[in-house]
């Protein structure tokens, strides 16, 4: 079956099928750590929409599983690909179809990265705000299945936020344009935000239409404060949330997560206890708000520092974003991504350092401090996860459900956290969305064992 398969998609799309050994294993894994059991059969390099809809019928018509894949810097293992499956890249899809700066909107394929995307923009004098922090790595296409989102989200929003509409090919090759161009669009279901963080399951995004933003005017401002542990330093971070001052960015990083970045970068030793929220302001009152910021976070026990100048600010986003090349010089990381409301980030950070007395574990965070985000890390040596750091995990998940919050908040659930779905869901509102998904995918073949797998 495997070999007509195969036969099938190189008679229909010739030499965009590859069946090299090398590259079939690459697809096994992506960011997390965790690789599928065994290879795909084949990996179909798509250029274009009728290739995409092509794989598709085949895939259907002999009830074959197909995985999709942008980057592969997922980190839930939701785009990893495994025996008997179509590896679907969209990488190559990567083309800006339009940029209509009267309308503010731009229409793009999946592939393009997100970094290169607002480097185009930028000519226009826009941008698309959401951020990740693997924005030089990661595509659209990948931003909006793992619905993700990053550093300025605290301010600009998500991914969910500026997607009007999505080009989606269905698991039997239709293809349906969901959403809209216009600002306001309200007929029938909202089927692009079901889309928007559906990792896969229900079809594969093959376009999007994308609300835009002018360009922030003025210089933005970033300031650093030091403060003697993870839990003052969070406690800060709540009360600029309360004062009303809206930053940009607040990102926050415990000791562990500062050593380890300061070590990869090869800049002097951080202090070994300090905690460090970075924040950035932008717009025309940056720098009055920045000023305000300061205030709080010194009233609040914070060493704060106000960057010199833009090299000084691109340092200080730097060590923020080398956050998880500096885990991966520790070992094996798993890299988790839970969410609380924000003025449950204290009691977050106590959770984690109970967890880790529990079971006798350094946990580093860094912490998307703007909107509650938390990225506790779990290092180890190996490839498999060793069982006491998955029951530190269950105890992490369970702790920010108990304070109001979510398992993900922008990772997605992929392989990783399929079994706590229905903790956070509830048995009713699991099968739910389980049956929904049978609806767009009546076989069942796309992204198969990813997060509704019982």
């Amino acid at each position: 079956m495997t070999g007509d398969v195969v036969g099938l998609l190189r008679e229909a799309l010739a030499d965009r099928v590859d069946i090299d050994p090398a590259h079939l294993d690459a697809m096994r894994a992506d960011k997390s750590g965790h690789a599928a059991a065994g290879s795909p059969i084949a990996l179909v390099h798509a250029a274009s929409i009728d290739d995409v809809q092509t794989t598709m019928r085949i895939a259907s018509a002999t009830g074959t599983p197909v995985v999709v894949r942008g980057a592969g810097t997922g980190l839930a293992g939701g785009a990893n690909a495994g025996a008997g499956e179509i590896v679907l890249s969209v990488r190559g899809m990567d083309r800006i179809l339009e940029v209509r700066a009267d309308d503010l909107l731009a229409v793009v394929e999946p592939g393009i990265l997100n970094a290169d995307l607002n480097r185009a923009l930028a000519g226009h004098g826009l941008w698309w705000a959401p951020d990740p922090a693997s924005r030089e790595i990661s595509t659209v296409g990948g931003n909006i299945a793992t619905g993700a989102g990053g550093l300025l989200c605290a301010k600009y929003g998500v991914v969910r936020d500026p997607v009007l509409g999505v080009d989606l090919v269905l698991a039997d090759g239709r293809l349906l344009h969901l959403g809209h161009r216009s600002v306001k669009g309200v007929t029938g279901l909202d089927l692009t935000s079901l889309v928007i963080g559906s990792e896969g399951t229900l079809g594969v995004v093959v376009g999007a239409t994308l609300e835009l933003r002018r360009l922030v005017p003025g210089q933005a401002r970033t300031l650093t404060a030091s403060f003697p542990d993870v839990r003052a330093a969070a406690t800060a971070a709540a009360a600029v949330t309360a004062s009303g001052v809206q930053p940009a960015i607040m990102e926050l990083m415990d000791a562990s997560c500062l050593r380890a970045v300061h070590r990869l970068l090869e800049l002097p030793a951080s202090d070994g206890t300090a905690a460090q929220l970075t924040i950035q302001t932008d717009g025309p009152a940056a720098s009055a708000e920045a000023e305000s910021i300061a205030a709080t976070l010194t009233a609040a026990g914070g060493t704060v520092r106000l960057a010199r100048d833009e090299a000084e600010a691109e340092l200080l986003w730097r060590i923020r974003r080398s956050m998880h090349p500096a885990m991966e010089t520790l070992g094996t990381t798993l890299i988790e991504d839970v969410s609380v409301p924000r003025s449950a980030l204290p009691a977050m950070f106590d959770e984690i350092a109970r967890i880790e007395r529990a079971f006798d574990l350094v946990i580093p965070t860094v912490c998307h401090a703007g909107d509650g985000n938390l990225h506790p890390n779990f290092v180890f040596e190996g490839d498999e996860v060793p069982e006491v750091i998955w029951q530190a995990a269950d105890e992490l998940f369970r702790a920010a459900l108990r304070l109001g919050g979510t398992l993900t908040g922008e990772h997605g659930v992929g392989v990783l956290k399929r079994r706590w779905l229905v903790d956070e869901l509830g048995e009713d509102q699991w099968q739910l969305q389980r049956q929904i998904a049978r609806v767009f995918d009546p076989q069942g073949i796309l992204n198969p064992g990813k997060v509704f797998a019982p």
